[in-house]
Formats: C-alpha cells, sequence, structure tokens
C-alpha cells in the first residue's frame, strides 16, 4: 500500500473506479427514473475535479441488454461533456491495439485517435445485464466504442478458451498491466477455470516492473456449487482485482493472504433492489497507482437516492396475535416503524440539491406465529408523497420452514407462498426454476424439456427481454426430440419412454443443454425486428385504450383488420386478415387475442398422428404466409410444422409493417430492409368467395 505522503504526480496513475452504474433502471418511474443517470453525472464530475488520468468502469454501465434512446443519450451527452476535451492525456499505450480491441472496428484507443479530443478516457467491459447479443454479436458498449467515447476491452468470442491480453500503459516511471474479462455465464466461466481454460498472458521482461489490475464483472459470493468464481482461481501475480456485479459497496481493498493480491468491490451507484446490500453508503474509488504500490481513495456518492431498511418480528414484541383487532394492531405498529425510518433517511441527507429528497423505505416484516398480514398496497397509500417506493414499502415474511413435504409445496399454497415471500428478494429466475421443479410431484414434471435449459430461457426472458427464448428453446428442444425418435423408428406405445431416456441422456451432457440454450437464442434474436425498441417506445397510449376495451370473450374475439373479408383463423380471432378459412388465419386487425386458447394438451403421440393427418391434405386447403396481412401475427412456423397446434406460452406482440418486413429480411440474413424484393417476390392474395 502507498503512504499518505508518498506521491509524484508525474509517475502516478489516477484512476476513478466504478462498476454497475445500472443507467436506464427505472427509467420509466415519475418519481426514481433519472436516478442513476444523476449519479452517473456526479461520477464524471468527480473525475474531472479530481484530475483523473482515466476512468475504468467494471461493467454494468447500463441496465437493460438494449437500452433505450432517452438513456442512450444521456450516456453520450454526459460522456462527451466531461471526458471530451483538449486536456493532454499523460497515459501511454504500450500494447497492440489491433489485439486489445480485435473487436472494434476502430481498434485504437480513443485518445490516440488523430479524429478526437480526449481529455479523461474511459475503459469499460460488460456485465451481466449490457453483454454482447444478437445479430453481430453487439452490445451497447459497442455504440459507445465505434462512437470514440468508451473503450471497451474484454470481450470474448471463444467458449472453448480465454485468453487475456492486458492492455499495457505507462506514466512516468509507473507501468501498468490492466486486465479485463467481460460478464460470461458463472457456472461455465468455473468451468473453465478449473480445466485450466483461462490464460493470463503477462509481459516476459521486467515482470517486477509492472502493477497487474484486473478487471472483471461476476459472482463474488457462493450462489451455488458452481455459481462464482472463487479468488482463489485467479493468478497470484495480480496485484488488484476490481470485482463488479456485487452491489455492495466494500471499495476498501481487503488483502487475500493466499493469492496474495487485494480485492476490492466498489459496488453499485443506485439502487436496483431493496436489500439490504442496497443499504450501504455507495461510493466510487480515486485509486492511484505508483510503482508496484497502491491507494484506494473512498469517494462518497451525494446524490444516491436515500434508502433505509429494517426487520421486524412481531413475535418479539407485546403484541398479541389473539386480539380481535391484531391487525389494526400490526398496521398501526409498521406505521410507526416506517416514520422512524423516514426520519432516519431525512437526517442522511447529504445537502446536495440534485440529490432526491424522498426515500427508499423497506419494512421486512416477520408475522410467523399467527399474526395476520394486512395489504401493503393500501399501506403504502399512507406515504406516497413522503416516500419513492409506496408500492412495496413492506415485505411480509415467515422463518424459513424446515423438511417441507413436497407434496405441501405448491405455487399459490399456503407454504409454498411462505417459501417464494422468503426468497423472492434474493434468488435468481433460473434457481426459482429448478426449485419450482425439484419441489413438484411427478405429474408436474418436465418430460421433454429440461430444466436448466428451462431456467436459462426464463432468464433471457426476465432479464434482457427475449421475448422469443422461451417459445424458441421449446421448439428447438421439441425438434431435436422429434428428430431422435424418427431415427430411432420409435413406435408410438414405447415413445413416452423414448423421450424421457433422451432427455436424460441430454441432462448428462452439460455442453449439449449450453448448446440447446445458445440455439434457441440465437434464433429468438433473428427473429426480432431492428426497430423493436423504437416501436416500443413509441406504442401510443390509445392503442392500448383500444385494446383493452375490445369486445371480448373466451373463444372469439373481433378485430379490424385493413384486408377484405372474414375470414375465420383456427385459433378463433375473427377478423379482417386476407387468409381463408381453411388456413391458419389472423388475428385480424387490432382485435385482442384470447389469453388462454381452449386446447388440450398435446403428447407427442398426438403430434405424429398429426403428422400423418397433415400430410394428407391438400394444397388448396392451405396458405401461404406470404397471403397473410401484415398486420397478421406470423410466428414463423410452416404451415407444414406438426406441432404448430401446439399453443405457444407466450405470444408476441403485434408487429407493424415495418416489425415484419424486418423480420422476413432478418430470415434471409439481411439487415436492411429491402421494400422492392418484397414487393417482387410477394405472391397475389387468392380471390375469396362472397
Amino acid at each position: 500500500m502507498m503512504a499518505s505522503g508518498d506521491e509524484d504526480d508525474a509517475n502516478t496513475f489516477k484512476i476513478l473506479v466504478a462498476t454497475d452504474n445500472h443507467l436506464g433502471y427505472m427509467e420509466k418511474d415519475a418519481i426514481r427514473g433519472n436516478d442513476s443517470l444523476v449519479t452517473f453525472e456526479e461520477i464524471l464530475e468527480k473525475a474531472k475535479k479530481h484530475d483523473v488520468d482515466l476512468v475504468l468502469l467494471g461493467g454494468d454501465l447500463f441496465h437493460h441488454n438494449k437500452p433505450s434512446r432517452k438513456t442512450m443519450h444521456g450516456c453520450m451527452e454526459l460522456l462527451r461533456k466531461y471526458c471530451m476535451g483538449d486536456r493532454p492525456c499523460q497515459v501511454e499505450f504500450l500494447s497492440d491495439q489491433s489485439v486489445n480491441f480485435a473487436e472494434s472496428r476502430f481498434p485504437i484507443v480513443n485518445y490516440e485517435d488523430p479524429n478526437m479530443n480526449v481529455a479523461i478516457p474511459v475503459f469499460s467491459i460488460h456485465g451481466n445485464h449490457d453483454d454482447p447479443a444478437g445479430m453481430g454479436n453487439l452490445c451497447a458498449l459497442d455504440l459507445l466504442s465505434v462512437s470514440g467515447l468508451v473503450n471497451y476491452f474484454g470481450k470474448t468470442t471463444s467458449l472453448e478458451e480465454i485468453v487475456i491480453s492486458p492492455l499495457l500503459l505507462q506514466k512516468g516511471q509507473t507501468k501498468i498491466c490492466l486486465y479485463g474479462l467481460g460478464s460470461i455465464r458463472d457456472e461455465r466461466l468455473h468451468r473453465m477455470f478449473v480445466h485450466k481454460k483461462v490464460k493470463m498472458l503477462h509481459p516476459r521482461e521486467n515482470q517486477e516492473d509492472w502493477f497487474n489490475l484486473f478487471v472483471i464483472h461476476q459472482n463474488h459470493s457462493k450462489h451455488g456449487p458452481t455459481n462464482y468464481i472463487p479468488e482463489q482461481f485467479l493468478d497470484d501475480f495480480l496485484d488488484l482485482v476490481i470485482w463488479g456485479h456485487e452491489h455492495e459497496c466494500k471499495i476498501d481493498p481487503f488483502y487475500n493472504p493466499v493469492q496474495h493480491f487485494f480485492v476490492s468491490q466498489p459496488g453499485s451507484s443506485v439502487a436496483t433492489s431493496l436489500s439490504e446490500g442496497e443499504s450501504v453508503k455507495k461510493h466510487v474509488g480515486l485509486l492511484r497507482v505508483n510503482g508496484r504500490n497502491l491507494k484506494m481513495t473512498k469517494l462518497e456518492l451525494e446524490t444516491v437516492r436515500p434508502f433505509c431498511i429494517e426487520d421486524v418480528v412481531l413475535s418479539d414484541t407485546s403484541l398479541n396475535p389473539d386480539d380481535y383487532d391484531i391487525t389494526k394492531q400490526v398496521e398501526a405498529f409498521c406505521v410507526e416503524k416506517v416514520d422512524a425510518l423516514i426520519e432516519q433517511a431525512e437526517s442522511e441527507l447529504t445537502g446536495n440539491p440534485r440529490q432526491p429528497v424522498k426515500p427508499l423505505i423497506r419494512l421486512r416484516v416477520d408475522h410467523s406465529g399467527g399474526f395476520e398480514k394486512f395489504n401493503p398496497l393500501r399501506f403504502g397509500q399512507k406515504f406516497v408523497d413522503r416516500v419513492a417506493n409506496p408500492q412495496d414499502i413492506v415485505l411480509f415474511n415467515t422463518k424459513k420452514a424446515q423438511n417441507v413435504d413436497k407434496k405441501d409445496f405448491k405455487i399459490g399454497g399456503e407454504k409454498g407462498n411462505q417459501l417464494l415471500s422468503d426468497s423472492l428478494d434474493t434468488s435468481r429466475v433460473e434457481d426459482m426454476v429448478k426449485q419450482h421443479f425439484a419441489a413438484a410431484d411427478e405429474t408436474m414434471q418436465l418430460n421433454l424439456l429440461t430444466e436448466k435449459g428451462m431456467g436459462d430461457a426464463v432468464q433471457e426472458f426476465v432479464d434482457k427481454e427475449e421475448r422469443e427464448a422461451i417459445p424458441e428453446l421449446v421448439k428447438y428442444q421439441l425438434q431435436k426430440t422429434q428428430t431422435h425418435l424418427r431415427s430411432r423408428n420409435a413406435d408410438e406405445e414405447i415413445i413416452d419412454t423414448e423421450v424421457i431416456r433422451y432427455r436424460d441422456e441430454r441432462k448428462k451432457k452439460v455442453g449439449e443443454e449450453e448448446e440447446e440454450v445458445r440455439e434457441a437464442i440465437k434464433r429468438a434474436q433473428a427473429q426480432r425486428p431492428d426497430d423493436e425498441d423504437e416501436r416500443s417506445d413509441m406504442i401510443s397510449d390509445d392503442l392500448d385504450y383500444n385494446s383493452d376495451n375490445s369486445e371480448e370473450s373466451t373463444v372469439t374475439t373481433k378485430g379490424r383488420g385493413r384486408g377484405r373479408g372474414r375470414g375465420t383463423s383456427r385459433g378463433g380471432a375473427r377478423g379482417g386478415g386476407r387468409g381463408s378459412r381453411g388456413g391458419r388465419g389472423s388475428r385480424g386487425g387490432r382485435g385482442k387475442q384470447p389469453v388462454v386458447a381452449d386446447t388440450s394438451n398435446v403428447s407427442i403421440t398426438d403430434a405424429f398422428n398429426a403428422t400423418k393427418r397433415k400430410s394428407q391434405r391438400g394444397a388448396g386447403s392451405r396458405m401461404s404466409y406470404r397471403d397473410v396481412s401484415d398486420d397478421d401475427d406470423v410466428n414463423g412456423v410452416s404451415d407444414d410444422d406438426p406441432f404448430d397446434h401446439i399453443p405457444q406460452s407466450l405470444s408476441r406482440k403485434r408487429k407493424g409493417n415495418v416489425g415484419a418486413s424486418s423480420s422476413r429480411s432478418a430470415g434471409r440474413g439481411v439487415a436492411f430492409s429491402d421494400s422492392e424484393e418484397e414487393e417482387t417476390t410477394r405472391r397475389p392474395a387468392p380471390k375469396r368467395r362472397r
């Protein structure tokens, strides 16, 4: 560590360190929507105030994989405002930039680009929220990189072996090897470390002269046997590890006596969950490096919204659960507690005029012992003008049950709800999926799909809004199983047994399960139109109003389509699409599709029988997708698909003309819409009888 008086500016790196900024978090919330950008501006202000040489970000700069235009515009505005200028950068870049920035179209550090004027360079890796995805394997940081605002490094493309080549920086006599590794699924990276598939290159000459700094974005605390990265996996020649992803601020470097390096966990700059770790005071770090010595100075963030949390156990109070008005007594007790937390939050205000005044309050109430719960939403209305989260101030929970019978654990059951409420704040989506199927009885188990694949698909749907991740995974695994059964010429009597056996074989092959998930996600991303975000932001309120107030029934829904005729679809939707009665049909205009289709469960045997029936259909009873109007919701399954009558659990939102055109272009591997080609290849709609 560097002594407090040992500072030599000519030979000392000054680096501002921050992680998990989560720009765009709750951006649609009227109260909290701008919190992340306000604090990010404060971080850049501190970088300029302290005259740092560079800013180092440890992942999750954005909260969403596809940030909105508002969030991207705000980020670019702040980077240009605080990081651009004619101030000379004293950092010399020594390594091969074509290797360090191999994934960039402009493989050059931005402050050495003759077309840019950069005063404070920003270096960043990606996190699990803003990781590369989709066509081109791009992420939001790639946009900032190609625009010259951020130096994006630590991107890996190989899943077989990872070789980390450091960025070699020098200022005066101080040299830094800067290593970066963007977020990778923890289980996969854990396995690669175990099999020695992660290598960190190091300069061969004068190795003792280099200060080795590593930036990583993975689980730091243990969430499972392989769902984290132990510090012992990292090389012992490192001097300091900046650990992103964990939101609790532990920015003071702590020493690992086994690996002989320091670890700093800056934490997040905005609270993204109402948990105890988020309530810790938030800081960024001013890292000074001179030779092999380091010094980390904590800089408190003054614009963070105050957050206070408290746990209450009702059985430890004087309240009696047998009183006739115990619910009112509990509610009055909680009101007092919340008032005290609000006063505590007001006392913690920093005085910064940009700091939000309304605090975040969380009261976790253990009501075990016979205490009745009250309505948390109604309770929150009492504080709607005093707190930023009136809808979820109170969280009821109970002590975790021991040895719960699997039969008693049901979603919606008493014990199942208790366990879910205990772990809802801290459990990950894929873990909840595994726990659900582990506790389910035999009749509720997956026979064709795998728990891991379904968990990963649900995580993609929740975290990255990949709407087609689950349907595409189901479709892909269904097709693989169908191909397997056909290759074995399985009879109808043994189909169910063979399906289960094939599922168990796939579960034993870890790599095959991951490959299935990756392929399903690729298919889902290929179906996503390029202008999806633009259309989602521009959906008008009157459209939602019309949709919500349309005539509804459990079977059919009337719609106002633009096409001619009144064709009726198989799904029961009645509307103005140009489809014939015998085709798949359209939902018709803006009609609302029934939430639950009136369809019975379909087995594999029925699916094979459906294949035989469909093969006997005449060409006149089929309808090409080119005959469907642009208003129709096309799921991309051919009419010959034997499983097309299986209802999808998730239906996509209605695509407009541009969305349909771009979806067809994506199917051809073209990134741009080609209107002329569509006009020349589209066949005319068949005439219909009146």
